[in-house]
């Protein structure tokens, strides 16, 4: 048995401001996207590759920032199941794109580097396991067509 969730967003972008028509060459890529029952929206563009605003989030961004977010809250989740304390967790993800001179592309990798603090040294080969099971549980990792490396360490407090 499964249960369906359904998730929505708004994407608006408008013209330039100043320009009355579309500029194949010059239209801007900020856009600004709201997620339904959020309090604040997200302003985004293209990422700088792509003539979009650095400064901005950007696809590449949140889907990066998806992938380490899901697998840090299932890896939560496993450990509670099997009472690790966990004290502190920072994963600083990579990943990376590919496009083609088509003008088309994909990411071909993710790697999560997640650094766990734990409490008790008993529990740290387990804690280290666990990041598989954690992948195995995450909703956007199984949606993704790439492989998601981990390379994991775990300390001691």
């Amino acid at each position: 048995m499964s249960i369906k969730h359904t998730f929505k967003a708004t994407v608006n972008w408008t013209v330039n401001q100043g320009e009355s028509t579309f500029n194949p060459r010059t239209f801007s890529r900020n856009h600004k996207v709201t997620i339904a029952n959020k309090s604040a929206a997200l302003q985004m563009s293209a990422a700088k590759a792509f003539r979009g605003e650095d400064s901005l989030y950007n696809p590449e961004d949140l889907l990066l920032s998806a992938l380490t977010s899901c697998h840090m809250m299932s890896y939560l989740y496993v450990c509670a199941q099997h009472k690790i304390e966990v004290l502190s967790y920072v994963d600083n993800a990579e990943g990376d794109l590919e496009v083609k001179s088509s003008g088309s592309g994909s990411f071909k990798t993710v790697r999560l580097k997640p650094v766990v603090t734990i409490k008790n040294s008993n529990q740290k080969e387990l804690a280290l396991r666990l990041h598989n099971k954690a992948n195995a549980l995450c909703f956007i990792a199984n949606s993704c067509n790439f492989p998601i490396s981990h390379n994991a360490t775990i300390e001691i407090e």
